[in-house]
């Protein structure tokens, strides 16, 4: 079990990297807004995700064609906490090289949405005061990295739970014999 999560942990964190490091430069280009940044990144981790799929089962089609569901559970979990664990560190790396200037920016889009949506002015200073408040405390590296684990590790759960469903039938993508 050991080289099966290893393996596929990696090679899902390192797609869940590179992916988020191109989505990255979409957003900041300007390419992408806030919004579908969102929808494009939780896309992206479904993608990385869907080797947990290939993780369970390259498990089951080694260890005797049948998985339980308990087992598959736990193949996909461990491979989703060392995607997870590959994808938090690489946004510790590229946070450096945008900082501050990321969650202005996310910030004065959030704001500029809430003017836009007829939000009053009391309201748009108190999102003002939370964002400048929330930069200052994304700035812990315990908080940020923590946060980062909880953007992708929901995302892995299900993944995990749909692929120890499916693949512990033996008839769902059998081993070729």
């Amino acid at each position: 079990m050991k080289k099966v999560v290893i393996t596929f942990g990696l090679i899902s964190g390192a797609i869940a990297a590179a992916l988020m490091w191109i989505l990255m430069g979409f957003v900041n280009g300007g390419s992408i807004d806030f919004d579908n940044g969102m929808i494009w990144g939780y896309a992206t981790m479904i993608i990385a995700l869907s080797l947990v799929f290939f993780g369970v089962k390259s498990y089951r089609d080694n260890h005797g064609g049948h998985i339980t569901f308990l087992k598959g559970l736990q193949v996909g979990i461990l491979i989703s906490l060392i995607s997870a664990v590959f994808y938090a560190a690489s946004w510790e790396i590229y946070y450096p090289s945008v900082g501050d200037e990321f969650m202005q920016k996310y910030t004065a889009y959030y704001l500029d949405k809430m003017k836009k949506d007829g939000a009053s002015d009391a309201d748009i200073e108190k999102a003002r005061v939370e964002g400048a408040e929330f930069t200052e405390i994304y700035r812990k590296f315990y908080i940020r990295f923590g946060m980062t684990l909880m953007e992708i590790l929901p995302v892995g759960v299900v993944v995990t739970l749909v692929s120890a469903a499916l693949l512990r039938k033996r008839d769902i993508l059998p081993a070729e014999a």
